[in-house]
């Protein structure tokens, strides 16, 4: 029986030049996993790796500097070879230090995790980690019976122990959170001048089923809101303590519940919050609250992502995004007319794709007019719904390449080298074509599509084709406009 103290949290030092262009992102789930830890008494450490961009070697001085009695880190499908690392290290730093493993892929993938890696890796928690994990560190200090934690895995005798599941949490207003032990100087919004980030939950859960994601699996479809007056507590305390002035919703649907979330958006305007908010949510979502989308604006809502992800009804009958193409354009229209940043996404690389439909998907997604487009290559996750139909396709194995950028599903009628050319080149027309037509804009997004386009282009995974290939008279047009600034 080992009496365990503390628990370093660390983040896996995955990049893929994503979002990382736009600002740096804290791990809102160690936040809270790291509150209801510290409320069942144990001394959490919050140590972001990815976003401090560190090595393996910072790694391993800052595990013999803490020396920690757990280790534990996460992992969504791309980040899972550089989370097992994490682990690993720590194994040899100190083989009595308690390794476990949480988030999306291992809540999966378990039985593959134990196959290649139990030597390191000593527990897994499913789904939701604040009540398992504090139930699995209780166990483990107590000496009691770790068969008796649910939603858990680890190996006993050779043999892999799959522990019953539990039911999700029912209040989601009562988490503690850790917010005193985030960082918070290194996480800023690039656009945004003198920025504080902070990313927060409003919700958890999706009720959708979308084939290609994870989210209606790791949410078996259900879906909790906290209460407004709880979540805009939270936005004002985060700007009183800690300065932060915008943040990301991480929902995947806050705004299912529609009477929820237009008193969110009433408190923010009563209030005078303040704080600029980005968020994503579903294009149905969008054209239900046509009316009430002057409250957007007025709330400081500053930036919308919708999937749209297809532009031909068979694609999006595939990915059963539930929604007609026409609904789309309609709800990035609404966006825009509020001058509030509108952002979508289109997946290609699926089995009969070819240069045409994926040019003629650029073509359309120009007619639909976000202010950002993203065209993202198919990722086979293999919890996914549609995985068994891309499976013949798939040529690329290593599991850090399924990020959505890196191609490595092969078409029919493509190789993975013309697919990723043919991503590259649909951001840049793209852009190229957005940024011909800035002047249409307002003064506040001319501001930010120079802003933002100057990041893809020097800081993004899409440099290689935004900077070498950027029209000479494009680039003396932005040159121009910030000058005006």
């Amino acid at each position: 029986m080992k009496k365990i103290k503390k628990i370093l949290l660390i983040t896996p030092p995955y990049h893929s030049g994503v979002v990382e262009s736009a600002g740096v992102w804290l791990n809102v789930g160690f936040v809270y996993i790291a509150g209801s830890l510290r409320a069942a008494g144990y001394d959490p450490v919050y140590y972001d790796a990815m976003s401090y961009w560190h090595g393996y070697d910072d790694i391993r001085r800052r595990i013999e500097g803490e020396k920690p009695d757990v280790v534990a880190t996460t992992a969504f499908t791309a980040e899972i070879v550089d989370a097992l690392k994490v682990l690993k290290l720590a194994k040899e730093i100190d083989p009595e230090i308690i390794t476990v493993i949480g988030n999306v892929h291992p809540t999966f993938c378990y039985e593959e995790i134990f196959k290649g890696h139990s030597g390191y890796v000593d527990y897994i928690v499913r789904g939701e980690g604040e009540e398992t994990l504090v139930d699995l560190m209780d166990a483990l200090s107590s000496g009691g019976d770790i068969s008796k934690v649910k939603n858990i895995v680890y190996k006993n005798n050779g043999e892999i122990i799959v522990t019953p599941s539990r039911g999700y949490i029912k209040d989601l207003n009562i988490l503690p959170m850790a917010w005193d032990l985030v960082d918070w100087p290194i996480y800023t919004y690039r656009t945004m001048e003198n920025s504080r980030l902070a990313i927060v939950s409003s919700s958890r859960g999706c009720s959708q089923q979308c084939s290609f994601c994870s989210q209606q699996l790791f949410w078996q479809r259900k879906w909790r809101g906290r209460s407004a007056e709880n979540f805009v507590a939270e936005l004002e305390f985060l700007r009183d303590v800690y300065g932060v002035n915008v943040v990301m919703i991480s929902d995947e649907t806050p705004t299912l519940d529609r009477r929820r979330w237009e008193r969110i958006l009433d408190l923010l305007i009563e209030r005078h919050v303040g704080t600029k908010i980005l968020m994503e949510t579903r294009v149905d979502d969008i054209l239900r609250d046509e009316e009430i989308m002057w409250k957007y604006k007025k709330a400081d809502i500053d930036h919308i992502y919708v999937g749209v992800e297809a532009t031909t009804q068979e694609t999006l009958d595939l990915f059963k995004k539930d929604i007609k193409v026409e609904q789309s354009k309609k709800a990035l229209q609404l966006i825009n007319e509020y001058d509030i940043v509108s952002e979508t996404s289109f997946v290609l690389g699926m089995p009969d794709d070819t240069k045409e439909k994926i040019r003629s998907t650029v073509e359309l997604a120009q007619f639909y007019n976000p202010d950002l487009a993203f065209f993202l290559a198919i990722a086979p996750w293999p919890y996914s719904e549609i995985y068994p139909m891309l499976k013949p396709y798939i040529e690329v194995w290593d599991y850090s390449k399924y990020n959505l950028v890196e191609p490595v599903v092969k078409p029919k009628a493509m190789t993975i080298d013309e697919v990723r050319k043919e991503l590259g080149l649909a951001s840049r027309d793209f852009y190229m074509s957005k940024l011909k037509n800035l002047e249409r804009l307002s003064s506040e997004k001319q501001e930010f599509m120079i802003k933002v386009t100057k990041l893809i282009a020097t800081s993004s995974y899409l440099k290689e084709h935004m900077q070498g290939e950027m029209p000479e008279e494009i680039r003396k047009f932005m040159d121009r406009l910030t000058v005006k600034r």
